[in-house]
């Protein structure tokens, strides 16, 4: 059963910049610990859905910045690097969903991570990236409404809410993490968690959450 997750954004920026936010994060990394679960695992976003070992690699070079984790080629997509950046490198299993995964296959894969044992998730998802003039996507009047259900979900432990994710509305206005968010409704249900949101930002027109479901 799941019996901690955090969420935290899946941006290179938080390793050179973005102090408070970094901060955030790793006080909800700390709560997974704390935890002490059997199994943790990274979850993230990225063009396919795959699962990967401790021992796999991953690097920030393609983003501009010289970090690399683990001991082979850098095969991680960014949100699982990022992800394992937070841990300290500690070589823990990843496993990627597909950004175009269906809510339901999101759900199913979250069910399977929560049969693991006592399981801890590290869910490394944005929020839109359409939220002012200059974000990377085009603005939306949608995106502020759109990020702030996301970030109630987050700090509630909503599993529902972001069960309750639109796929096509989240595409429209670039929620990169819509998939892992799910998978993480799917790995909550039945349980009953108490949510915590630490930060939510925007520094660049997207939206950045850090929280913590215990």
């Amino acid at each position: 059963m799941l019996v901690a997750a955090a969420v935290c954004p899946q941006t290179p920026l938080i390793v050179p910049r973005l102090p408070e936010l970094r901060t955030a994060d790793l006080t909800a990394v700390a709560a997974l610990r704390d935890a002490r679960p059997d199994l943790l695992v990274v979850v993230g976003g990225a063009e396919t859905t795959r699962a990967y070992d401790g021992a796999a690699g991953g690097s920030l070079r393609p983003w501009g910045f010289d970090v690399t984790v683990g001991e082979g080629p850098p095969v991680l997509p960014l949100s699982l690097t990022v992800g394992r950046l937070l841990l300290d490198g500690e070589p823990v299993p990843a496993r990627s969903v597909a950004y175009d995964a269906t809510p339901a296959e999101c759900r199913a894969i979250g069910a399977e991570l929560a049969a693991a044992g006592r399981v801890a998730l590290l869910v490394m998802a944005d929020g839109s990236a359409c939220l002012t003039p200059r974000a990377p996507g085009r603005y939306d009047e949608a995106a502020g409404p759109y990020n702030a259900l996301v970030a109630g979900a987050v700090g509630r432990a909503d599993a529902a809410a972001l069960a309750a994710l639109d796929p096509r509305e989240a595409d429209r206005l670039w929620v990169t993490g819509r998939a892992a968010l799910q998978v993480l409704a799917g790995a909550a249900e039945g349980t009953a968690l108490t949510g915590r949101l630490l930060m939510e930002a925007a520094p660049y027109g997207v939206g950045y959450f850090a929280g913590v479901w215990t």
